[in-house]
């Protein structure tokens, strides 16, 4: 798999089996920056880290995958969140998902393949996002560039109307 970058992927998962299957196969995929919790407190403790991307159980001990997911996107907006849950529910996938999660997967015997393509789309949105970015930044220099230019230009012709008969007399 192609990426421009390596995100930072907190998982949330309380099942411990089940956390180091999921943190075992993103590090078979070369995804080297994940940190993983057993509970939603100790997730929010360390979101300072400002991850990319949170994967996360929606039933946990405690806090809860919805409470996680609305205290980091109040800070952190641009988190994504992908919901890895054995609620076979498409009222609780659609309630997360409008509440900012990025999808929401069953756990099943293809979850993990699903978890590795919905990162990469992430992947691919967020590079996106960045290239758009500079984009938009080399055409605003482009446009302060040319309005110096041809401040410079009126100035001269200004101070040296002789020179710069940009006007025709």
């Amino acid at each position: 798999m192609q990426r421009r970058t390596d995100p930072l992927i907190f998982i949330v998962e309380d099942n411990l089996v089940y956390n180091k299957l999921i943190v075992n196969y993103l590090h078979s995929k070369r995804f080297n920056r994940i940190e993983s919790f057993l509970s939603g407190e100790e997730c929010l403790k360390r979101m300072n880290e400002k991850p990319d991307i949170v994967i996360q159980d929606y039933l946990l001990e405690g806090i809860d995958g919805i409470e996680v997911l609305k205290a980091t996107k109040k800070k952190f907006p641009h988190t994504e969140f992908i919901f890895l849950s054995g609620q076979d529910s498409v009222e609780v996938a659609i309630n997360s998902m409008k509440l900012g999660a990025f999808d929401y997967i069953v756990k099943d015997q293809l979850a993990l393949k699903k978890m590795v393509d919905k990162i990469s789309k992430i992947i691919a949105m967020q590079n996106l996002a960045k290239s758009n970015k500079r984009y938009k930044a080399g055409i605003a220099l482009f446009f302060v560039a040319l309005a110096a230019i041809i401040l410079i230009l009126i100035g001269l012709s200004i101070i040296y109307p002789d020179k710069f008969d940009i006007w025709g007399s």
